[in-house]
């Protein structure tokens, strides 16, 4: 990974439209309430942070920040394996989905808690931690 560049969640604010700045950080300040001891990295050439039990980002990781200019994406590395009741998870890939957060209002909705608490159990549960 020598490529890789990395930074703090400051740096990924910089680089994220003003727009999705108060949206980041609500994500962010939700993750850690929920898991106080996550594992962030941020990964600049991803435009990402990630939040896991450890800190590899695809087997440790169980859900990502990602800025984009008119929402951001609240996504989830096993996100095929989540309930989703309320129908807003996104994605055709193996694995991965997401959710474009568009307002702070949403970002406040119910589901995004539960989406990230059984992201976090998921990951507990796999990995046995």
């Amino acid at each position: 990974m020598p490529h890789t560049k990395f930074g703090t969640f400051g740096d990924l604010l910089d680089i994220a439209e003003e727009t999705q700045v108060a949206i980041c950080k609500y994500l962010r300040d939700t993750i850690l309430a929920i898991d106080p001891d996550a594992y962030e990295v941020v990964r600049l050439g991803d435009r990402a942070a990630t939040y896991g039990v450890g800190p590899k980002k695809m087997s440790e990781g169980y859900t990502y920040i990602l800025p984009h200019k008119s929402w951001v994406n609240l996504g989830f590395f096993k996100g095929t394996d989540l309930s989703d009741p309320e129908g807003v998870l996104e994605g055709t890939g193996a694995n991965m989905r997401h959710v474009k957060i568009h307002s702070l209002e949403q970002a406040k909705k119910p589901f995004v808690v539960e989406l990230i608490r059984a992201a976090l159990s998921e990951r507990r549960q796999s990995l046995g931690r």
